[in-house]
């Protein structure tokens, strides 16, 4: 008898287990830059450094938030990578491709560097208020001079996209517009 309750609990188990919601992962797009001509950094390199977060745990998981108090994460979506590392490989590539720069390293580069990007995030998520519902990204962005240690400049981006649903799969692809103006005015604040 306790062998057949054993046997019994397990399938059990196993069918409770197989028939969870799948998890569906996003990512954030690489957005399509200009190629910059004639930068005066062309003949510069630069570091991206690892994006810090002052507010929230960076993970895979997605962010949601109802009220500056009700703060959650999707339990069957998430992001394909740690979100940080996901924007620092994203301006990676943004900035390798628009050649503003002769190289663009990640801050793991033992290469030496003539300047560092670092990034603080102050929000990262789906916020959804009443009938309101926007992905909400908040970076810093600070230029150092590698060489002096001196600041270049500093500029925070803040941007509100409207979802077009009040799930993940909405929170993500506002979040990729966002990426795409995001990545336009990184650039051009760095020209």
């Amino acid at each position: 008898m306790k062998k057949y309750m054993i046997t019994l609990a397990l399938l059990l188990t196993l069918t409770a287990c197989s028939k969870a919601p799948a998890l569906k992962v996003y990512t954030i797009d690489i957005p399509q830059t200009a190629v910059t001509q004639n930068s005066h950094y062309h003949t510069k390199t630069i570091k991206i450094t690892y994006p810090q977060s002052l507010r929230e745990q960076m993970s895979q998981k997605m962010n949601f938030s109802y009220s500056m108090s009700d703060r959650g994460t999707y339990q069957n979506s998430e992001w394909s990578n740690n979100m940080s590392k996901l924007l620092q490989g994203t301006i990676i590539d943004l900035l390798a491709h628009s050649k503003l720069f002769k190289a663009v390293l990640s801050d793991t580069s033992t290469l030496k560097e003539n300047y560092r990007l670092e990034s603080n995030i102050f929000a990262f998520e789906h916020r959804v208020r009443g009938e309101n519902s926007h992905s909400v990204v908040s970076i810093q962005f600070t230029l150092i001079d590698a060489d002096t240690g001196k600041l270049v400049k500093s500029r925070r981006f803040s941007y509100q996209e409207p979802t077009l649903s009040t799930d993940a799969k909405g929170y993500a692809s506002a979040t990729n517009v966002i990426m795409g103006r995001l990545s336009s005015d990184l650039v051009g604040w760095l020209r």
